[in-house]
């Protein structure tokens, strides 16, 4: 695999991108990887953006899942894990075989999708734990492809009801358990040379500051006001993804 170049322009704007993601997980537990994936694409080959952001969110989820592991509510996580097996392996054979142009014009219908639906009114839904399996499936798919796979993860947990801690603690071990088998993947098929490995080390303390500020006010925020943030900067990234890649 080729080693990522950053010049210091796109460096810049690439720090400042990797801190606003991460303050925005501090304070949802999810959503990283939805705004640095599309947004880093702008300026990098997504075939070496979404590895790297595989480790760091891989991180931010083992930080955010163990200080509460007792109220994972492992009877709605478990029923995941194959469908999301079957789904990473698909994904990783897919983005060795698909072309940049490709990836970054399905990453932007799909980013520009996931911020219609999340703007749309829709009322509470419930569902079974029947969908385990769409959700594990697509979550683990398009997480190796694109890094973002937390939406179909957010969609099923949502439908099952949990309570505001118990839904951060569990998502956090999906990713956990999402995010090692896409390493895992990545590692075999040789993505992580010893350069990106120091870039991943050297954003660490960016990262780790990012979540504390964002876990520090994640009570003060409106949910609606901060949906409708990460909707309209989605909106904005997935159009310009379309526009790079036509």
């Amino acid at each position: 695999m080729p080693t990522p170049s950053f010049p210091p322009l796109e460096l810049a704007a690439a720090l400042g991108v990797l801190f606003f993601a991460y303050f925005i997980r501090g304070i949802a537990g999810f959503g990283s990887a939805l705004i640095a994936v599309p947004l880093l694409a702008i300026f990098f080959p997504v075939s070496q953006v979404v590895p790297l952001i595989a480790l760091w969110d891989w991180l931010a989820s083992v930080s955010q899942g163990l200080p509460h592991r007792r109220l994972i509510r492992w009877p709605d996580l478990l029923p995941l894990l194959p469908f999301t097996a079957m789904g990473v392996l698909s994904g990783l054979y897919l983005h060795k075989v698909l072309a940049a142009g490709s990836l970054t014009l399905a990453l932007g219908v799909f980013v520009l999708l996931y911020a219609v639906y999340a703007l749309l009114p829709l009322p509470p839904l419930a569902g079974g734990r029947v969908f385990a399996a769409p959700a594990g499936f697509m979550g683990g798919m398009v997480g190796a492809l694109f890094g973002t796979g937390g939406p179909f993860y957010v969609i099923y947990l949502t439908l099952r009801g949990l309570s505001k801690t118990e839904f951060r603690t569990t998502v956090a071990t999906i990713f956990v358990i999402d995010g090692f088998c896409r390493i895992a993947g990545f590692t075999l098929a040789g993505y992580y040379t010893p350069s990106v490995l120091l870039i991943c080390l050297a954003v660490l303390p960016l990262e780790f500051l990012a979540l504390k500020l964002g876990g520090k006010i994640h009570l003060t925020i409106s949910h609606a006001a901060f949906v409708r943030l990460v909707s309209l900067i989605l909106l904005g990234s997935g159009l310009t993804l379309l526009l790079k890649a036509l």
